[in-house]
């Protein structure tokens, strides 16, 4: 039996309703549990549209926190817009544009609406921060002088990932940013890149963000415990696509 009143952190879906249908499962996920998404729901497998529906009907009946990710503010751009730069559609547009072929402009509104009240970030009560991608400025995401840094940003991800894990917060080196924080979640940079399969902590800082788009699984973990649950590799529930290889 799961434990209740659980926090639940979800990485990168990228179009694979079928890896967070079978996420939510594996982990037991209730309406006792906060869910904190992390962002980049859409562009990669065929899904985009559906993921977004599934988490419209999941916000009526669990809790959730539904973090902005770059490209879900590129497809929002798109959907109000109709603009369409050849970078977005070499790194998933495409697939999202096919996805949204059939969708009525009643639900793509709501879509819109949904995106919109995306957060840019969450820090809960004991001060765990909660963003896409990363933040620069020494104090802090809220003094970003351009707010889509936090969903761009890899050198919060870079740093820490190079840092000698000798130095902890109380050498004089350790960087200011860090410090802001008990615990940092981020998504954006799959953990793949290099060579892990599963969330990855360096520092304070966890990256929940396991390739979903590519070769990797969709994963879950409880913030409280670590436990992670990991979907099938999500290229294995969508035989016939490439997802953005």
């Amino acid at each position: 039996m799961a434990n209740s009143n659980r926090t639940l952190v979800i990485g990168d879906i990228h179009g694979g309703l079928k890896a967070l249908q079978q996420i939510l499962k594996r982990a037991a996920a209730t309406t006792n549990d906060q869910l904190i998404f992390l962002g980049d729901y859409v562009d990669g497998w065929s899904d985009s549209a559906e993921v977004i529906n599934f988490l419209i009907q999941l916000k009526a009946d669990y809790n959730c926190r539904f973090i902005r990710g770059n490209h879900d503010a590129l497809v929002n751009n798109w959907l109000k817009t109709g603009e369409a730069n050849e970078k977005w559609m070499q790194h998933g547009g495409q697939s999202t544009k096919d996805a949204y072929q059939e969708i009525d402009q009643g639900t793509i509104k709501l879509h819109i609406q949904f995106m919109d009240d995306l957060e840019n970030y969450y820090v809960n009560e004991q001060n765990k921060l909660f963003l896409h991608a990363g933040f620069s400025n020494l104090h802090g995401p809220d003094y970003e002088w351009y707010k889509h840094v936090v969903y761009w940003d890899r050198t919060l991800w870079e740093m820490v990932i190079c840092m000698d894990p000798k130095i902890d917060e109380n050498h004089d080196l350790y960087p200011a940013r860090l410090k802001l924080f008990k615990e940092i979640y981020i998504g954006h940079t799959p953990t793949t890149r290099i060579g892990f399969n599963e969330p990855v902590n360096f520092q304070n800082v966890w990256n929940i963000d396991t390739g979903a788009a590519f070769k990797g699984a969709l994963s879950i973990m409880d913030i409280d415990t670590k436990q992670v649950w990991q979907s099938d590799p999500v290229y294995q529930l969508y035989p016939n696509e490439s997802g953005r290889n």
